[in-house]
């Protein structure tokens, strides 16, 4: 799938990253005449930033949105060693700087969700409001079935699309379940995969990681958005988030853990009206 975005490459750090900037338009849906947040979206594990272009294209044109390869994923070149949340959220916060960001508003998702929390705590002043969609507290979580999370250790999934479209129904539910040749084209749809190595710094890098110290201490209004057919990551865990940020609220969708991508036009405005407008107390 070709992007609306202008795709380059950057060294942040010694770093080289892989980033993705759909520069805002004026005059098209725009809810208000000032200048909006720009958004910054953080993917799942192994998935280059071509996995989240429906969504992106959903996203209020007004709005600039920033993506990019984490290291060794995708275009951006494998680190030298492994890495933890923590460090990932300081190459972050450079790369912000490099591409002239103060502050973002923060979506995550599943594996990036995990991010996202960590950079709302460790990098506050540069996340104004987060977006936490299909995703958990680290460790410990509500897990789902050990037959799905054997099949996220490696990207095969990626690699190989007959396997994808075996497998898609029992680990990601909602849509796979009827239309897993969809969901397969859709994942190796101009889907880079980086280095075997890269996917398993990413797992390394969340390994024993918690945020549930880090939640009750958040301040950003958080918006969890999760599905009520998610193999990999069960509602119990959005349930649990939402009990422990203080400006949260939650919204469950009926579907899996890619509505995201597949079923952008359905929750790309509901992520809009929350980012777009004030907010106070809990929400709900």
């Amino acid at each position: 799938m070709s992007t609306t975005a202008e795709i380059r490459s950057i060294t942040v750090g010694g770093q080289q990253l892989r980033v993705a900037v759909r520069p805002a338009r004026r005059g098209l849906r725009l809810t208000a005449p000032s200048r909006r947040t720009p958004l910054l979206l953080i993917n799942g594990i192994g998935a280059s930033l071509e996995v989240l272009e429906p969504f992106v294209r959903q996203v209020d044109p007004g709005v600039e949105v920033i993506r990019f390869d984490s290291p060794g994923v995708g275009g951006s070149a494998l680190p030298p060693r492994p890495y933890r949340f923590s460090g990932l959220c300081r190459l972050i916060a450079r790369m912000l700087t490099e591409l002239g960001y103060g502050q973002v508003d923060v979506l995550g998702i599943s594996w990036g969700g995990g991010v996202a929390q960590q950079f709302a705590s460790s990098q506050r002043s540069r996340c104004r409001r987060l977006v936490l969609v299909a995703t958990a507290a680290g460790m410990p979580m509500i897990p789902g079935k050990p037959s799905v999370l054997l099949r996220m250790v490696t990207p095969r999934r990626y690699l190989d699309r007959g396997y994808l479209e075996r497998i898609a129904a029992g680990i990601y539910g909602g849509s796979a379940r009827d239309n897993a040749e969809q969901i397969a084209a859709m994942m190796n749809n101009g889907n880079r995969v980086g280095p075997s190595v890269g996917y398993l710094y990413q797992l390394l890098a969340g390994t024993g990681w918690t945020s549930l110290p880090l939640l009750p201490r958040l301040r950003q209004p958080t918006l969890i958005v999760a599905g009520d057919d998610d193999p990999i990551i069960p509602l119990a865990n959005a349930r649990l988030l939402h009990r422990l940020i203080p400006k949260s609220r939650l919204h469950v969708y009926h579907g899996g853990h890619l509505a995201l991508a597949t079923e952008a036009a359905e929750l790309a405005p509901v992520i809009d009206a929350f980012l777009s407008a004030p907010l106070s107390g809990r929400g709900s």
